[in-house]
């Protein structure tokens, strides 16, 4: 646990710098560890609720198959087997880092990975990008603002995009946007000329931005972009709303802070105090949500990536999960994990750095 020091009377002086480096050291690599816990009870859960739902041989073939074909096929996939049995093994293959292959299309998992992966990692920035740009300039507008009518609109906005379902703000974008204005696609990463272009290219990466900066080609960049729009907002509105109203909070509470004051009472111009003296102090703990809401734009980019038809991990997962296909599933999942409990230690790590009143 931390705690912040206080400069009031009879208050525990702040430990030595030595003290405090070990301290620090000490909790970043508890933090580091509880990284294999987390991972560990997700892919679990996985595990046996997508067994609890039958197996997916019997789903995929049990009505083409005869009893004895179909017993066959349990048997050579294991899924005959204890239960027990077929959880130790699904852990030790884990921990070799073999994710097993698709039942559906026999691919190794890791195909499906490293495939569809940086799909949903471009989308993730995009919504990142949109929920930076969105929520904290119009955070800081809300807490200038207090209690008057911008205040009250921006607040009212951001319930809203947190509460509306993602897949809702999404389909609504394609119709105003897509369909009736016909300004923006409606779907896919780009057109199918620009992503033959970008996939020709050599030494891709799978990111079409990065891919289409690469090739120098001002109409693809623009085609990959204009295609990002729509799926960028749809998820990072989502985002936005919690950072909006957190930074509105945060930055009320700096605004009353001593140093603010002071720098009030010499005069200084109401837009430099929010921008220049209480901004940074209110951004911190914003540096800690973000990682959270990692965990979120995850799983909103399983909605996101099947309305918009983004081929990333999200529209495949949800192809998997309805074909009950074991080892993508898990796979996935597995990732997912592991890319929000990273996260969230990288973020601590920042935090940590950042403010330096937290002592470990």
């Amino acid at each position: 646990m931390s705690a912040l020091t206080q400069d009031t009377p009879g208050a525990v002086a702040p430990p030595a710098d030595g003290a405090a480096g070990n301290g620090l050291a000490r909790y970043l690599v508890v933090r580091f560890l509880l990284i294999i816990p987390t991972v560990f009870i997700l892919v679990s859960l996985v595990f046996f609720l997508m067994r609890a739902t039958g197996d997916p041989i019997s789903a995929a073939l049990g009505d083409r198959l005869t009893p004895d074909q179909l017993q066959a096929k349990l048997h050579q996939a294991g899924y005959d087997r204890p239960l027990l049995a077929q959880y130790l093994d699904y852990l030790t293959s884990l921990a070799t880092g073999d994710f097993g292959r698709t039942v559906t299309d026999n691919e190794p998992v890791t195909h499906v990975l490293g495939t569809y992966g940086a799909a949903t990692v471009e989308l993730a920035f995009y919504a990142l990008v949109v929920a930076l740009v969105v929520g904290v300039p119009l955070g800081m507008v809300a807490a200038s603002c207090r209690d008057r009518a911008p205040d009250a609109v921006l607040r009212l906005f951001a319930v809203l995009t947190y509460a509306t379902p993602v897949f809702f703000v999404g389909l609504l974008l394609k119709l105003v946007f897509a369909i009736q204005l016909g300004w923006l696609p409606a779907s896919g990463r780009a057109s199918t000329d620009v992503q033959l272009f970008l996939q020709n290219q050599t030494s891709t990466t799978g990111l079409y931005l990065v891919d289409a900066l690469r090739s120098g080609d001002p109409a693809a960049l623009a085609d990959v972009l204009e295609h990002a729009v729509l799926p960028g907002l749809a998820l990072g509105l989502l985002v936005a709303g919690v950072l909006l109203r957190l930074v509105r909070t945060n930055l009320i509470g700096t605004l009353s802070a001593g140093y603010v004051e002071a720098a009030r009472s010499r005069g200084v111009a109401p837009f430099r105090l929010v921008t220049r003296h209480a901004t940074r102090p209110a951004l911190i703990p914003v540096v800690t949500v973000l990682g959270l809401q990692v965990a979120g734009l995850l799983g909103g980019a399983v909605l996101t990536e099947t309305t918009f038809e983004w081929k990333g991990l999200g529209y495949e997962l949800a192809h998997y999960l309805t074909v009950r296909d074991f080892p993508a599933v898990q796979g996935i999942v597995a990732l997912f994990a592991v890319v929000v409990a990273v996260t969230n230690f990288l973020v601590d790590v920042v935090a940590a750095l950042i403010d330096p009143r937290v002592r470990y």
